[in-house]
């Protein structure tokens, strides 16, 4: 707290106007969080929908202030709640993903490949405390990681460059590089070749898979 709210304060309890100034605190902070609040339900209900990459990218980097390089596609559908997200260049984001943000970073690589209705997560809860205790861990997706349709990806998981998140995996664990992994919970079914050489860049039109 500040010198000058210190003062203000302890003059507010002398003339018994306390009460007037823990009011407008909490009326304060209750407005700023319904106002943030509201920047990521105008783009998740709404601006999500509208056919633009461009306006879409632009919100996304300026109001709510999340990283992302060039030549990246985010489609429609995507759900962003929370700022702590970096995605890299060349990365693909298929329509309809989930990205929470809120607690730890989510780190997302370039050239990576992330199918339809993938979900991110860095907050859960553990499952042993009797008080419902937060969990919280970063996630980071190393360039090339290949992620399919309706991946969950939980707190505190490293996919490594290159490796494969078949699809509807539940991924619990870090996972190495080149690696294939499938299941739930996901474990490795093979391995995938190293020499990747690609720059992803998929634009296509509406929300469709046609460009």
């Amino acid at each position: 707290m500040t010198k000058f709210r210190k003062f203000i304060k302890f003059i507010l309890v002398k003339t018994r106007l306390i009460i007037v100034y823990h009011y407008y605190w909490r009326k304060r902070t209750h407005l700023s969080t319904f106002f943030l609040a509201f920047k990521y339900y105008f783009y998740n209900d709404f601006l999500t929908n509208f056919p633009s990459y461009k306006l879409r990218t632009s919100y996304l980097r300026h109001i709510l202030k999340i990283q992302i390089g060039h030549d990246t596609s985010i489609h429609m559908g995507c759900f962003f709640t929370g700022n702590n997200i970096k995605i890299g260049s060349n990365t693909v984001i298929a329509r309809n993903c989930y990205f929470d943000g809120r607690a730890e970073l989510i780190d997302i690589r370039n050239n990576v490949s992330m199918a339809p209705e993938a979900y991110i997560l860095t907050m859960s809860h553990s499952v042993s405390s009797p008080t419902f205790d937060t969990v919280v861990k970063p996630v980071l997706i190393e360039d090339f990681a290949w992620i399919g349709a309706r991946v969950m990806i939980l707190p505190g998981v490293v996919a490594g460059k290159g490796c494969v998140l078949a699809a509807a995996s539940v991924v619990t664990k870090s996972v190495e590089p080149y690696v294939i992994v499938a299941g739930s919970p996901a474990k490795k079914i093979g391995d995938r070749t190293k020499d990747l050489d690609y720059n992803l860049r998929y634009f296509p039109f509406f929300n469709t898979d046609i460009q």
